[in-house]
């Protein structure tokens, strides 16, 4: 039998995780450990890192994985990046699960950037309340603006992460009704958001909509050529044909 190792963080990868323990697969589910308290799975876990492009190389070898699924969080680039080339050095079949971006509707009012930097230059110059829904990594730059942030996060920080914010606590998905709400109360004025994709995390754009305000979507970062899928039965009917040597 094929040993798996599983490149996980989202909703896909857990969703994928049950169907993989479901048909008795002999699965790694590997986290990145950026949260204190990952969400268990029916697999065995490993959290950390890998130490780079060599020490994924070394790991794959050792545990004789023998197909890869990256199913990490679109933003992850390094490690899907690292995956790539891995597997490449390695011989190991590889395959990307991901979900689609979001697509703007006639009623949102986007504006697309490319990175943090873009993101931080496209917000206004004078004081605004700003929802930044982009996780607890690339907070810092954000500090040059003279913005009153509120920030949703898994895990609570060790310190406030900017001069003047709000730290909310909060795992998703989440509702529309809900995020409205919290932008409601907190008085928002715009939003910062990462092009995640998924149902899981679009309320903060739903609610935006609904209520007129300024989305800054920061575009998904370039990824090196690899197959890619967009379901789980994709993947378990890829993990067929490679199990069969097709």
């Amino acid at each position: 039998m094929t040993r798996i190792l599983l490149l996980g963080g989202t909703t896909e990868a857990s969703l994928l995780a049950r169907a993989l323990a479901a048909a008795g697969k002999d699965a790694v589910f590997s986290y990145a450990g950026r949260t204190d308290n990952p969400v268990a799975q029916p697999l065995p876990m490993r959290v950390g890192g890998f130490g780079g492009v060599a020490g994924l190389v070394d790991y794959l070898r050792a545990e004789r994985i023998g197909a890869v699924v990256d199913a990490t969080h679109p933003f992850a680039a390094q490690m899907s990046r690292n995956a790539v080339e891995a597997c490449a050095l390695a011989g190991v079949p590889l395959i990307g699960l991901e979900r689609a971006p979001w697509v703007a509707a006639e009623d949102d009012n986007w504006t697309h950037v490319d990175s943090m930097e873009t993101a931080v230059a496209a917000l206004p110059d004078t004081p605004a309340r700003v929802f930044l829904a982009i996780g607890k990594q690339n907070l810092a730059g954000f500090a040059a603006k003279p913005h009153h942030y509120l920030l949703r996060l898994v895990d609570a920080p060790d310190a406030p992460p900017l001069p003047d914010c709000t730290v909310v606590l909060a795992r998703g998905p989440f509702e529309a009704e809900g995020d409205k709400a919290l932008m409601l109360h907190h008085n928002i004025s715009h939003i910062v958001a990462k092009n995640a994709g998924g149902a899981g995390a679009e309320a903060k754009l739903i609610a935006a909509r609904a209520l007129g305000l300024p989305v800054i979507l920061i575009d998904r970062p370039t990824l090196p050529a690899r197959r890619v899928v967009g379901s789980v039965a994709e993947v378990m009917a890829w993990l067929s044909h490679a199990e069969r040597g097709v």
